[in-house]
């Protein structure tokens, strides 16, 4: 910024920006908003943890690009082991933020995933993108969908084991809502088993596992490995589903206002960057396979991110519902029946015992306010409806309206199975 543009930023200029959501200023004049004024950033340094996986790379890529700085933040990226770990650093205030799994957020705010804490989500990371896998010894037997899988297991009984990586989480919720569809109880008809996801191909290698959902690249890694298969992906189970978010405390919002509404405005056009075409995707992939970062072979991460998907079993795609970081703000928005959505499959499992209040518990966490705010900012589209319809791999359709008749319409569920 040049000293005679300093010199006219005086506060009453950096305050009428502010107000104008800094809409058709110039970048730098934007950037000097967050950089003083009634929008200074209250902490210009941020840890963000994150778990080694491709949908971390907004989070990264804000800061690798230095997009943070625009916003008068830093991000600092720290790479954490297990979700668990993500959720005690965010608890305790040792992590700012985190890329964090959608439902371990509602977990932890419900108390049915730790202790309990009021939460906040301030975007969504990504949509679709994740996968479940199953073993290749179990593929070689004939289960390679959900169909052959419960034929197989009612055939060839023993006790079937399948992984997913926290308990109210994005990856439990896909894994058993794809094995109830096919009539499988999660928990009546098998075993579930929790283990942080860049552990998911070690175990799965030394036979201690039938299946797993995680996120990429590790469904793709298996594959490259020889040792499973892609039975289906999250995106066939829902399209456009929500995955991690940028979560937070409900107490740190309240006492950052500002450094929240900075640093969701930083990864936004981070997600935006990185949806902008194919060298901008590819230079994310050699980024975040560093050993810093997911610690994997760029070749594990650059063919889905692309949409080129291949099952091991001979078969490749082209998928268009890839993961998206951006997707015209529609990928990042927090929509309010997205969180209520993982509510009524709680609820569904077991893992809550009376109905909450849906609606209610969905506008305490998702910050709405705080993300149009962010949105304007980095010039991010917003979408009409805090509400969505979507419709799953069963054929039923969610949307947001009665949600305890949708919770307790599956025929299998904690109680019982179909």
């Amino acid at each position: 910024m040049t000293d005679l543009l300093k010199s006219r930023l005086t506060r009453r200029t950096v305050l009428q920006a502010a107000a104008a959501g800094a809409v058709g200023i110039s970048p730098a004049l934007r950037s000097a908003v967050y950089a003083q004024g009634s929008d200074k950033p209250e902490k210009e340094e941020v840890k963000i943890g994150f778990i080694p996986l491709t949908d971390c790379a907004s989070v990264v890529m804000a800061s690798v690009l230095g997009i943070d700085k625009k916003y008068g933040v830093k991000i600092i990226p720290t790479k954490e082991a297990s979700w668990a770990g993500v959720r005690d650093k965010l608890v305790n205030g040792e992590l700012d933020f985190a890329h964090v799994l959608y439902g371990l957020i509602y977990g932890v705010h419900m108390g049915t995933s730790g202790p309990k804490k009021d939460m906040a989500i301030l975007m969504s990371l990504n949509n679709n993108g994740q996968a479940i896998t199953l073993s290749k010894k179990i593929a070689d037997k004939g289960a390679v969908d959900a169909a052959s899988l419960a034929r197989l297991m009612a055939s060839d009984k023993r006790e079937y084991t399948f992984a997913q990586t926290f308990p109210t989480g994005t990856h439990a919720m896909w894994l058993y809502y794809w094995l109830a569809s096919a009539g499988i109880n999660p928990f009546k008809d098998a075993k579930a088993i929790v283990v942080p996801p860049p552990q998911m191909v070690a175990n799965m290698r030394v036979g201690n596992m039938d299946g797993f959902c995680v996120g990429e690249p590790w469904g793709h890694r298996a594959i490259m490995d020889g040792i499973g298969i892609t039975a289906v992906t999250t995106q066939d189970i829902w399209k456009d589903h929500p995955e991690k978010t940028l979560g937070t405390t409900a107490e740190f919002v309240k006492k950052y206002p500002n450094t929240a509404r900075a640093v969701t405005a930083a990864i936004l056009e981070a997600g935006r960057w990185i949806d902008g075409g194919l060298q901008n995707k590819m230079k994310m992939a050699e980024t975040v396979a560093d050993k810093s970062y997911v610690n994997t072979s760029v070749d594990a991460i650059n063919q889905r991110i692309l949409g080129r998907y291949q099952n091991g079993l001979g078969k490749t795609w082209d998928d268009p519902n890839h993961m998206k970081f951006y997707n015209d703000g529609a990928a990042t928005f927090p929509y309010l029946s997205d969180g209520m959505w993982f509510l009524t499959q709680h609820k569904r499992w077991g893992l809550i015992k009376q109905h909450p209040d849906y609606l209610g518990i969905a506008r305490q966490i998702n910050q709405i306010e705080i993300y149009k705010q962010a949105a304007t900012a980095s010039k991010t589209p917003v979408p009409k409806d805090v509400m969505r319809t979507s419709k799953m791999i069963d054929g039923v359709v969610w949307d947001g309206k009665e949600p305890k008749k949708y919770a307790d319409s599956f025929k299998v569920n904690a109680a019982g199975a179909a």
